[in-house]
């Protein structure tokens, strides 16, 4: 059987970091409930309470946050499929060309409207990647689906977005969520084939909206296979720590050992930590958004990242104009 590693950015590592558990008050309170079922039947939200969230996210909480790729894991147990097994908790998805070396992966300077996002799920802390993208409300981030719903399951509480964050600082601050949003594939079976959601953020402090303040990266949808990708994200897992932000540059192919899920992956060794990181098209940063980082197989230096079709179109569309 194919041996995946949960990544949270895909199928990858858990990292060392304690499980918090959510001991006091001030997470945001979720009543989840399907969109318009007839107006956009491929997704689903949630509104969220975004009061108390970045204070919720002390320095403490955040050093601590489990990566968010045991959660990919688990929902491809609820699944039930069978062809991807994950790796064990407690053993490190290192590849036999790197070693567990970032050899692939590049040390990269922070970028504005990249950065790493923290939520909680199950009455533990978890962080991934994320992205701020263009859109008519000008607050969205996109990330994956497991970092916004556990696949069938809960959404997630006190979600924030830290752009640019580096070494613990924040120097646009914690931004957080008012809603999230996931295909309706996602949130009812797990399909990594949908693996992607967004995150709708409320105003800063000052009433200022999220792309104004740190730009945004356009979205393509449908577009052809087997282009070159630059993907990025905040590995936490060794040899990684979490702290700086890495990129991955390389051709897409076909996933060969779960071709149902649809995905493409690019030569990358990025850690767990890196889930719901953005992939730009072409080389760099200033690249149109076309997929995240979603999952990994323990032995390979392979990121894979769902195809971003009309599904996951509708639910940008859905998100953005919120």
């Amino acid at each position: 059987m194919t041996r995946t590693r949960s990544l949270a950015s895909g199928l990858l590592t858990l990292s060392a970091a304690a499980v918090l558990a959510l001991a006091s008050a001030g997470g945001a309170s979720a009543a989840p409930a399907p969109s318009d079922g007839k107006a956009n039947p491929s997704v689903a939200s949630v509104t969220v309470d975004a009061g108390g969230s970045a204070d919720y996210w002390t320095p403490e909480r955040m050093r601590s946050a489990v990566t968010g790729d045991t959660l990919a894991g688990k929902a491809l147990e609820r699944g039930n499929r069978s062809s991807a097994l994950l790796v064990e908790k407690g053993k490190p998805a290192t590849t036999k060309g790197t070693k567990g070396k970032p050899t692939i992966a590049k040390s990269e300077d922070p970028v504005s409207h990249t950065g790493k996002v923290f939520f909680t799920l199950g009455g533990a802390n978890y962080v991934c990647s994320g992205n701020a993208v263009t859109s008519a409300n000008r607050s969205t981030v996109a990330t994956a689906g497991h970092c916004v719903n556990e696949g069938p399951g809960a959404y997630a509480t006190n979600f924030i977005f830290v752009p640019e964050y580096e070494n613990g600082n924040a120097p646009y601050g914690k931004w957080a969520a008012k809603a999230l949003y996931a295909p309706t594939q996602w949130v009812n079976n797990g399909d990594m084939t949908y693996d992607t959601g967004f995150a709708v953020v409320a105003p800063d402090s000052n009433g200022d909206l999220l792309t104004d303040v740190v730009g945004g990266s356009g979205t393509a949808f449908n577009q052809a296979r087997g282009l070159t990708y630059t993907s990025y994200g905040y590995p936490a897992a060794a040899p990684f720590n979490g702290e700086t932000l890495w990129s991955c540059t390389g051709k897409a192919t076909a996933d060969p050992n779960n071709p149902q899920f649809a995905t493409q992956g690019i030569p990358c060794d990025m850690t767990g930590g890196s889930s719901g990181g953005p992939w730009f098209i072409g080389v760099g940063s200033d690249g149109v958004q076309n997929s995240i980082n979603s999952y990994g197989y323990n032995g390979s230096p392979v990121m894979y990242g769902p195809y971003w079709g009309s599904v996951i179109q509708d639910t940008f569309k859905r998100a953005a104009k919120s």
